[in-house]
């Protein structure tokens, strides 16, 4: 067992290497921030400080991040003898930034999309604040205290149960006259089921996949033996391993990075709102297509019995049509009031830069609620009464306003994905120690680990394109396992229990962690 490579000192050059490529990042990143905080009207010192306390605690979110799932993809790189520790954590380094830099941003949004409509609306207000503060911190501690202990803990599963918590407590919180949303449990089902399946994929399959290797490479019995000393494995095994560490780092990076965007984006939108509310880039004939669309949903929709309703009658029917999913007689009518009004301030100002300061955050939020509740209606089948045409007329409206309102400015995913790497770097020893050596009974053999980092590649990148946020450190744990179950190694029963523990005490550990934080934080604000 690798344990003398795993302990040895990096290269001199290693240090000057990640200090040089980490101030380039910063420097870049408060460059960009700068820029866009020079279009906002001057703002407050209290602001300013905001702003960097909680762009520091969601980018410590993900340097946490680091120590766990970044660290999964190198540890079989690493037992195999495939590639030395640290050119292989700065190859995986900057594999996780490609994924974080081309991400999508569909699973950013995903998870935004379990919070409490109020708070997302709200962001910018005391209890937004507290919302955010008290879930990120709640998944730092629960997921410092699982890497200090070397337990490949998920990173996601912990942030899930932060925002459940964070929802079930705004419930309590609130005062028995004032609505408030619960929380959004098909999504939270729908989220929940990715995390909980995702392992027993990747435990089934990596099984499988090593068992038909067997069968098809029984001429080459060294393939499934443990490695002897410090020998690489044969060229093209050593290829496929490096691939397929590769194809993970891209794929957490794409997938868990866009967790910490997300945030980072309802913190941006809270505090300086005029730069990160909308998408300014979005140009004039853009424009005029948004609008023309918007004004052809409004018709659609429009129903002549509540053809006088007012503007702020129509949010409270679509808020509330959020909060507790009851449809009433009023709700299309108001989507209609507000695909209506949307398309007139966009048409008037012309394009979505020249949105005036004040109306920046009502423009958003009207949008943010009409594509909410237009997505809530079509899972729901409340517009099957449409014919294909009109539902496909309301698919394009709906993709609009998310092309308006979610996206990632490049400085986000940059400083995202030094976080993340410095994570790695940092805390990586742990958890590769426990991936690489304590889950089975004997060393890793190659076949193992090409076997586990492929299937844990294929399924997180499936996840992604679906926009389902799944954990890294599951997907690769619960595959080395297959593959020593299918291996006939055994499993180690002692750290197999210590994990299954983790997995199920992480959901609620984080939920009342989360829960007492924001009751604790509304105290104060």
């Amino acid at each position: 067992m690798p344990h003398s490579k795993i302990h040895a000192p990096p290269h001199w050059l290693f240090k000057p290497f990640v200090a040089l490529v980490v101030l380039s990042g910063l420097i870049y990143v408060a460059i960009q921030l700068n820029a866009d905080l020079a279009s906002q009207n001057p703002i407050p010192m209290i602001s300013f400080i905001m702003l960097g306390l909680a762009l520091m605690v969601a980018l410590g979110f993900e340097f946490v991040n680091g120590f766990h799932d970044t660290a999964n993809a190198v540890a079989t790189v690493i037992y195999t003898n495939a590639m030395s520790p640290h050119p292989a954590v700065i190859w995986s380094g900057f594999f996780n930034f490609l994924g974080v830099l081309l991400s999508s941003g569909a699973v950013a949004y995903g998870i935004l999309a379990l919070l409490p409509v109020e708070l997302i609306l709200n962001v910018g207000t005391n209890a937004g604040f507290a919302m955010i503060f008290a879930l990120l911190i709640a998944a730092i501690i629960w997921n410092m205290g699982t890497w200090y202990l070397g337990i490949p803990a998920s990173s996601s599963h912990t942030l899930i149960g932060s925002i459940v918590g964070v929802g079930l407590m705004n419930q309590l919180l609130a005062p028995p006259n004032i609505a408030t949303s619960s929380l959004d449990w098909t999504q939270v089902t729908k989220v929940g089921t990715a995390l909980i399946v995702s392992p027993i994929i990747g435990f089934t399959v990596a099984a499988l996949v090593l068992l038909i290797l067997r069968k098809v490479l029984k001429n080459k019995p060294d393939l499934f033996t443990p490695p002897e000393g410090d020998a690489p494995p044969p060229f093209w095994i050593r290829v496929l391993l490096i691939l397929t560490c590769t194809g993970v780092s891209f794929a957490h990076g794409s997938n868990d990075g866009q967790k910490g965007m997300g945030l980072i984006m309802l913190i941006l939108i809270g505090i300086v709102p005029l730069s990160y509310s909308l998408n300014r880039t979005m140009d004039e004939t853009q424009a005029q297509t948004f609008a023309a669309i918007s004004e052809k949903s409004s018709s659609l929709l429009a129903d002549t019995h509540y053809i006088s309703m007012q503007d702020d009658h129509a949010r409270d029917v679509v808020t509330l049509y959020l909060q507790h999913h009851q449809q009433t007689p009023e709700l299309l009518q108001a989507i209609s009031v507000l695909a209506h009004e949307v398309g007139s301030d966009v048409a008037r100002f012309g394009s979505l830069n020249n949105v005036p300061h004040e109306e920046t955050r009502n423009l958003r939020n009207d949008m943010y609620l009409n594509a909410t509740a237009l997505k809530q209606l079509s899972k729901e089948g409340g517009l099957k009464h449409l014919n294909d045409v009109d539902q496909q007329m309301l698919k394009a409206y709906r993709e609009q306003l998310d092309k308006a309102t979610q996206f990632i400015p490049i400085w986000v995913k940059v400083a995202v994905a030094i976080a993340l790497g410095m994570g790695t770097m940092v805390g990586w020893k742990r958890v590769v120690r426990t991936v690489g050596e304590r889950i089975g009974k004997q060393h890793l053999t190659y076949a193992q680990g090409a076997s586990a980092e492929a299937v844990a590649m294929t399924t997180i990148s499936v996840a992604d394109m679906f926009g389902m946020p799944v954990s890294t450190t599951q997907v690769v744990s619960s595959a080395v396992a297959g593959t020593m179950v299918a291996n006939k190694a055994g499993l180690q029963v002692k750290t197999i229990k210590m994990i299954l523990s983790a997995w199920l005490l992480t959901l609620p550990a984080s939920i009342i962690l989360s829960g007492c934080l924001y009751w604790l934080f509304r105290q104060f604000v």
